[in-house]
């Protein structure tokens, strides 16, 4: 079993339930472990908020999300137009460098826990620029599970 999608949205906070709604109600037409579903959701939510609110390009103003899920893997990717993740150097993992170690002793920022909690609840994260396109990507993957009554599991 596979179901695959993906979204053109408009760079505003109103496309970020509309993502996770989608994604949700996949999870739940495959038969997903709500858990699962839920972690996926958030990390989703976390990823299109990340482009919504950094993702200003030039040339398009929209972020772009696709999702497959794959047997036992969800896959998802948030795409936007803007100037990407700064920094490169020796740190740098797959082209830019990873989010900032935060002091555990300082109080936690209002904002920059989003990337943090998408490696938390992910299995497999990649933070990248688009080369020669401009904008960010962020994508990840997850093992997923599913309920005993999974009816496209068990047709897949």
């Amino acid at each position: 079993m596979s179901i695959w999608w993906s979204l053109h949205l408009r760079r505003e906070a109103a496309s970020v339930p509309l993502a996770r709604r989608l994604l949700l109600g996949a999870m739940e037409a495959a038969g997903v472990d709500r858990e699962v579903s839920y972690d996926l959701a958030i990390a989703l939510s976390e990823a299109c908020a990340n482009a919504v609110e950094h993702g200003i390009g030039e040339r398009n103003d929209a972020l772009c999300v696709t999702a497959c899920i794959d047997g036992d893997t969800c896959h998802i990717e948030v795409t936007d137009a803007g100037p990407g993740f700064p920094g490169t150097g020796p740190d740098a993992v797959n082209g830019v460098c990873p989010p900032a170690e935060r002091d555990p002793r300082l109080p936690a920022p209002e904002h920059g826990r989003g990337l943090f909690l998408i490696e938390a609840l992910a299995d497999h994260v990649r933070f990248a620029n688009r080369p020669n396109r401009g904008g960010a990507v962020v994508s990840f993957d997850k093992s997923l599970t599913y309920r005993e009554d999974a009816l496209l599991r068990a047709a897949g």
